[in-house]
């Protein structure tokens, strides 16, 4: 087990130093894609500050708890992002185009096998990078002072959010095996996700209720949020029940799919 573990690891980095060798190689395409990120964030950024000017909360949270919001978001996607953005791949043409056969024949887990065409994908670190600066300027700002419970929980509720986006995402991804392209509904669950960003007390009961209980999107941000600045416990504590329960439902899901799986010949 620990050798198997150990293997994978070491794939995992040599697979990743490949894959940012490969992206090199198109330096302007890069850039581009992190202008455009740092474009969104900004507009994102510059959005809540013209709220702000008008109101001087927005559902009970103030402008740099919002702020704080808006960066701790950006901490668990960019870490799924880091790892599990050939997802996309498998959602848009691999099914379609009859390549998902090789991840088959190849000596290991094919799920391993498919997320390491793109381990370390460079977007991320930027997502990395910009939250972290978000967290800790917005939380200097409000004077947050963490107890030592919750520095220690802190990296776990990152972890956690990260695995519910990696479980939303692999699920919609794996949909592509019954109905060949699966784009438009995983681009529908990562627009949904935009939501959780921005405090739920702002949205209808009815949005609320799906960002937590049905694409739990809030338990990537929102409520590890609300433990950290408030320290009430609330919904933080289903956290691990959420994750894991996102998690199980989205392995086998994947797992019926690659048993169903035919080449479609095209």
């Amino acid at each position: 087990m620990t050798r198997t573990l150990w293997r994978h690891v070491r794939l995992a980095f040599f697979l990743g130093g490949v894959g940012l060798h490969r992206l090199s190689a198109y330096r302007m395409d890069f850039a581009l894609g992190a202008g455009a990120f740092l474009i969104r964030v900004g507009l994102q950024t510059a959005v809540v500050g013209l709220v702000f000017r008008q109101v001087p909360v927005l559902g009970g949270w103030s402008y740099h708890e919002v702020l704080f919001l808006l960066g701790f978001s950006l901490l668990p996607r960019g870490l799924d992002h880091l790892f599990t953005d050939q997802l996309w791949e498998l959602g848009r043409k691999l099914v379609q185009r009859g390549e998902f056969y090789r991840y088959l024949i190849r000596p290991v887990n094919p799920l391993f096998s498919l997320l390491s065409e793109r381990f370390f994908h460079p977007d991320a670190l930027g997502e990395l990078a910009v939250g972290t600066f978000l967290v800790i300027w917005s939380g200097s700002a409000i004077g947050l002072e963490l107890t030592p419970v919750q520095w220690a929980v802190a990296p776990l509720l990152v972890l956690c959010g990260a695995l519910i986006h990696t479980s939303v995402k692999l699920l919609f991804a794996s949909l592509s095996f019954w109905t060949v392209t699966s784009l438009p509904s995983m681009y529908a669950a990562h627009q949904v996700s935009e939501f959780a960003a921005y405090p739920l007390d702002i949205y209808h009961s009815s949005l609320r209720a799906l960002l937590t209980w049905v694409l739990p999107f809030a338990f990537t941000s929102y409520v590890p949020c609300v433990y950290l600045l408030t320290g009430a416990a609330g919904l933080v504590v289903w956290l691990p029940l959420v994750t894991a329960g996102a998690l199980t439902l989205a392995l086998a899901v994947w797992r019926r799919g690659v048993n169903a799986y035919e080449m479609t010949g095209s």
